[in-house]
């Protein structure tokens, strides 16, 4: 439960208004920019914890510093009061080194890469809106995931500080420019155990063929279980730049330049559109022989989900498909973004009626009786975002959906989804999470209470060893881990091409043309 946050206004806020953003390619390429993990609200802080960067989570907030000797200090008010502004956030990548690295381990279990638990600083500058009011007015108004006991616990413990002196009283009032930090327990979510294959290194540029199910770079509740993590501490490849993204559940070639100065060339071709990008799928019935084109322009519905839609007041799209093979039951379709927006192919392939085939998303039942066929989607966007919460709430999966239960604002937790469409067995497994849930937090809230009132009791953690921590509600729960062949979705990024350069990933296996479903 570290990952815990979102405040109820913000998250309703995710729900109800819709933004935009060019994204990748069918979860595929950010080519538009440079790839930047989206941020949670209020994720800077984890005084109740939460890393998708949709988001949120961009993990390397520096330390406060202070003002370089012959810098003028900016003054603020009548009080003359000094302000320190925030330190800029660096390129995601750049920044990580070997301290970074070395915070936890890797271990392999059942198919599996697993990361030890360990403890985390999270830090942030008092906002704006927190000026003049206490952290326990904070911490009840904006970060309610966790139980009031939890930060009384978390003091006795020293796990909080205001610039960096521990925190004595909660009842403390916040000014400007003071500075925040919380330590906490973190777990994150398994990944695929197969390796990060190499495809070229030269003195530019790194490129990797990237398993299914491992993000880019840090973001939500992932940090060690990403890309540049593993790339760091395995092949020690380190300072890289990104120079596309794809979405978690996406496999194949993926870029990094190895300077800044590298990193801008590329991606002043891709603002040119000199890269051309080439990804296969497999999609549920018999696509068409022909060659097709879609233009349907598409609107994010939900960064905090990661949900999005065709819609005319979406941005303009562009993707061409082209059928490979048809084994009787499915196609497989080679599938070429000409632009870059989020989930771009995912949703296109939505539309014409011919999802990947076990796309978590854009083939759930959460889109009605016509799963989006055509855009019909007989409900509101937020009794969408309710439905699919719903559904992987029941499965145990909200991190397909960058989500966690303690992310879980009253707004998304309510479903609207008809038992029918749900069926039987999914409300079982919606109605047993709930209740594992319930437990926990009673069983943690209670235990936690006895602390606060033992002095002493909190700050006697055993720091050495990191993987189990009294004051850590994740450390309660069972989970149960999910299947390998349940992180893989049929979706790759076969071919990268651009002046000078192409690199190309192997065929994966259900992409075959004898591939047969279990």
């Amino acid at each position: 439960m570290e990952e815990t946050l979102s405040t109820g206004a913000e998250a309703a806020s995710e729900v109800r208004a819709p933004a935009q953003q060019n994204g990748d390619a069918g979860g595929d390429a950010k080519a538009e920019r440079p790839p930047v993990c989206p941020k949670p609200a209020g994720q800077e802080v984890e005084l109740a914890p939460r890393d998708r960067e949709q988001a949120t989570g961009n993990e390397e907030l520096a330390t406060a510093a202070a003002p370089s000797p012959g810098k003028r200090k900016k003054l603020r008010g009548t009080t003359r009061e000094r302000v320190v502004p925030p330190p800029k956030k660096r390129r995601a990548g750049v920044s990580f080194g070997d301290e970074h690295f070395a915070e936890t381990s890797y271990y392999f279990e059942g198919g599996l890469r697993k990361v030890q638990p360990y403890y985390f600083d999270f830090r942030t500058y008092c906002k704006g809106r927190w000026v003049g009011h206490s952290l326990l007015h904070v911490f009840s108004t904006e970060f309610r995931a966790q139980p009031l006991a939890y930060y009384e616990a978390a003091v006795r413990a020293g796990r909080l500080h205001l610039n960096e002196e521990p925190v004595q009283d909660l009842n403390i009032v916040l000014k400007d420019n003071d500075f925040l930090r919380n330590t906490v327990h973190r777990h994150e979510p398994p990944v695929t155990a197969e390796p990060i294959r190499l495809l070229a290194e030269n003195e530019d540029v790194v490129v990797v063929d990237k398993p299914s199910s491992i993000p880019v770079h840090p973001c939500g509740r992932f940090r060690h279980n990403t890309v540049i993590f593993i790339l760091g501490k395995e092949h020690q490849l380190k300072e890289l730049h990104p120079l596309h993204r794809l979405d978690r559940l996406t496999s194949g070639v993926l870029m990094f330049a190895k300077t800044a100065s590298v990193s801008e060339r590329i991606h002043e071709q891709v603002r040119d559109r000199q890269l051309e990008k080439e990804y296969i799928c497999r999609v549920e019935g018999e696509f068409p022989a022909e060659e097709v084109t879609c233009k349907e322009p598409i609107l994010v519905v939900s960064y905090k989900v990661g949900v999005c839609r065709v819609d005319t007041r979406g941005k303009p799209c562009e993707t061409v498909f082209q059928r490979l093979s048809y084994n009787g039951h499915s196609s497989v379709v080679r599938c070429r973004p000409l632009t870059g927006r989020t989930h771009q192919i995912r949703v296109h392939l939505q539309f014409l009626g011919h999802p990947i085939l076990n796309d978590p998303i854009y083939n759930s039942v959460a889109w009605g009786p016509s799963r989006g066929r055509g855009g019909h989607i007989p409900k509101t966007d937020e009794e969408l975002l309710r439905d699919l919460v719903a559904e992987h709430q029941a499965k145990q999966s909200l991190d397909v959906l960058d989500l966690c239960e303690s992310d879980l604002s009253p707004g998304l937790k309510n479903s609207t989804v008809s038992s029918s469409e749900l069926g039987k067995d999914c409300l079982e497994d919606l109605a047993a999470s709930t209740q594992k849930m319930d437990g926990v937090v009673e069983t943690a809230s209670q235990d936690l209470n006895t602390m606060a009132l033992a002095p002493g009791n909190a700050a006697e953690t055993d720091v050495i060893n990191q993987e189990i921590d009294p004051l850590c509600a994740e450390c309660r729960l069972v989970r149960q881990d999910p299947l390998p062949q349940d992180l893989v979705m049929f979706l790759h990024a076969l071919r990268y091409k651009g002046p000078g350069f192409e690199y190309f990933s192997p065929m994966p296996t259900w992409a075959q043309d004898d591939w047969q479903e279990d």
